[in-house]
C-alpha cells in the first residue's frame, strides 16, 4: 500500500531506507503489514530508490512468498539484524540515515540494531506512517466495509441470543467464538458491561451474572488485517422513563454529530458539538468522540478536544459518544463511519433501544 508515496517521504527526510520488523510471531508491526501484507517473522526494507525487500527465516519463507513484496530473501544469519545488515550490503544500499518506526521498535531490539548499524543515524518515521494510513485507498475501503459487515452480523446474532447468556464472559465468549468460526480475528477483546459495570468505559467482562439494566456491547473484528468497531447498548428488564430519556438524548447526539461531519471540519469542533448536545450530561462524557480505524483499531484522525486533525475524503473513523454514571450505569453508541463527500455509516445494526 502506498509504497511510492512512502518513498517520497524517505526522500524528503533524506533517509536511505526504512526498516520494519517482526521478531515475535504473536505481535506484528502494523506498518510492516500495511506495506507488505506480511505478518510473520522477518523484516521489510523499503529503499527510497529501489524495490522493497522482505527477509524471512526458513519456516516463514512460503508464507512470506504470498505477500505483496516480490523480492524475498532467506534469513541466513543467526542474529536478526545481522541478516538485515547483510541484506542491505548485498543490495548496495547506503546506510547513513535509516528510518525506523519507534512505536514498534523495542529498546532491546534497538540495542541489537545499533550493534550492526554502528554509525548510522536513525529517523523516527512512525507519525508519517500514521498520516499516510489516515486516507484509505479504494481497496482498503472495500475491505473495511466487509469487516464492518461481519461485525454487524456477529453482534446481531449475539443480541438475538442475549437472553440465553448467564454471564458477561459467556456473552463475550460467544462473540469470540462466532468470530473464529468465520476464520476471522478480534480487533480487541469484546466489552460486555452490564448494569453498574457499564459506568467503566474499558470494563473487562467477568464471570458473574449479567445484571439488569443497560448493557454495553463493544465489539470489532479483523477481516484481511483490517479492523471494525461497533458499540450498542441494550437493556435487560424494564427501563424507567428517565433511563429512556438519557438513552434517546445520547442517540440523538450521536446522529446529529454524524450529520455535522463535513470535508475539512475540525475534529475538535465535532467533539464540542457532541458535548453541547449532551447538555447537563456533558460531564458524564469521559473519553474522546472517536478515532480512525484501519490496520490498527486506533489510528488517525483523533476526534478529541485537543485534536488538530480535520476530516478528509476517504477517512474511516468512529463516532462514539457515551455517558457514564459511577456505580449506576453507562451508555455508549458507536458506529464506524466512512467520509466520502458525506458521512456513510459502515456499521448498520439498529440503534433503537432494544429490551432483551
Amino acid at each position: 500500500m502506498k509504497i511510492n508515496e512512502f518513498k517520497l517521504i524517505l526522500e524528503r527526510k533524506n533517509c536511505d531506507f526504512a526498516v520494519f520488523y517482526n521478531s515475535d510471531s504473536a505481535i506484528y508491526s502494523p506498518n510492516m503489514f500495511y506495506f507488505s501484507g506480511y505478518r510473520g517473522l522477518g523484516a521489510l526494507i523499503i529503499p527510497k530508490r529501489k524495490q522493497p525487500l522482505v527477509i524471512a527465516p526458513d519456516m516463514e519463507l512460503e508464507r512470506a512468498g504470498k505477500c505483496l513484496v516480490k523480492k524475498l530473501y532467506r534469513m541466513e544469519k543467526k542474529k536478526f539484524f545481522e541478516s538485515v545488515y547483510e541484506l542491505a550490503k548485498k543490495n548496495h544500499l547506503k546506510t547513513k540515515r535509516i528510518a525506523i518506526d519507534k512505536s514498534s521498535f523495542t529498546l532491546n531490539s534497538y540495542t541489537h540494531f545499533k550493534k550492526q548499524f554502528k554509525k548510522v543515524k536513525t529517523k523516527d518515521i512512525s507519525f508519517e506512517c500514521l498520516k499516510l494510513r489516515e486516507i484509505k485507498t479504494q481497496d482498503e475501503i472495500r475491505i473495511l466495509k466487509k469487516s464492518c459487515s461481519y461485525a454487524d452480523k456477529i453482534l446481531q446474532k449475539a443480541i438475538g441470543n442475549f437472553s440465553s447468556f448467564k454471564t458477561e464472559s459467556e456473552a463475550a465468549a460467544f462473540l469470540e467464538y462466532e468470530t473464529k468460526k468465520l476464520g476471522l480475528e478480534l480487533s480487541f477483546n469484546p466489552i460486555v458491561a452490564s448494569g453498574s459495570n457499564g459506568s467503566m468505559p474499558h470494563y473487562e467482562p467477568s464471570n458473574k451474572k449479567i445484571k439488569n439494566g443497560f448493557c454495553v456491547l463493544d465489539f470489532g473484528i479483523k477481516y484481511k488485517g483490517y479492523c471494525s468497531d461497533i458499540t450498542r447498548t441494550i437493556y435487560s428488564g424494564k427501563p424507567s422513563q428517565k433511563e429512556k430519556e438519557i438513552y434517546n438524548l445520547l442517540l440523538k447526539t450521536q446522529k446529529n454529530t454524524i450529520n455535522q461531519i463535513k470535508n475539512n471540519k475540525k475534529c475538535s469542533e465535532l467533539y464540542n458539538f457532541a458535548i453541547t448536545n449532551l447538555g447537563k450530561y456533558k460531564d458524564r462524557f469521559l473519553h474522546g468522540l472517536g478515532h480512525g480505524v484501519g490496520v490498527e483499531i486506533h489510528e488517525m484522525p483523533n476526534l478529541a478536544l485537543s485534536s488538530k486533525d480535520k476530516i478528509k475524503n476517504s477517512m474511516i473513523f468512529t463516532i462514539e459518544p457515551g455517558v457514564y454514571f459511577p456505580k449506576k450505569f453507562g451508555i455508549r453508541i458507536e458506529d464506524t463511519i466512512l467520509f466520502k463527500n458525506k458521512p456513510i455509516a459502515l456499521t448498520k445494526t439498529s440503534k433503537d433501544l432494544l429490551i432483551v
